[in-house]
């Protein structure tokens, strides 16, 4: 069983940063992929962005890339979001999760990850 603890959102006005942090309760961390995925109202939610250790792989959505950058400290079994140049159409309930497979956090597989976090707003105001 993984369990997953977002923090650091908030309000910011557009053209600021915010740094969400996952603090993952998990002893083989850097066997699992990471990612971060978002929920606006009324729509589906999506990938923001994706790491894996093994093999060093990083997967960004096109809305997001050069703006966002994913990163993760294994000692300290924690995945970041930084998130800069924010826009308000960023403005979401952004989720972490963690899945074994990287195909399947990328959308390669039919499953969806397996655990997931209990989300954190950014709001971005215009």
């Amino acid at each position: 069983q993984v369990q997953l603890v977002e923090s650091g959102g908030g309000l910011v006005q557009a053209g600021g940063s915010l740094r969400l942090s996952c603090a993952a309760s998990v002893r083989t961390f850097n066997a699992y992929a990471m990612g971060w995925f978002r929920q606006a109202p009324g729509k589906e939610r999506e990938l923001v962005a994706a790491n894996n250790w093994i093999g060093g792989s990083t997967e960004y959505a096109d809305s997001v890339k050069g703006r966002f950058t994913i990163s993760r400290d294994n000692a300290k079994t924690t995945v970041y979001l930084q998130m800069n140049s924010l826009k308000p159409e960023d403005t979401a309930v952004y989720y972490c999760a963690a899945d074994p497979s990287f195909a399947t956090m990328i959308g390669e597989s039919p499953s969806k990850p397996r655990y997931w976090g209990q989300g954190t707003q950014v709001t971005v105001s215009s």
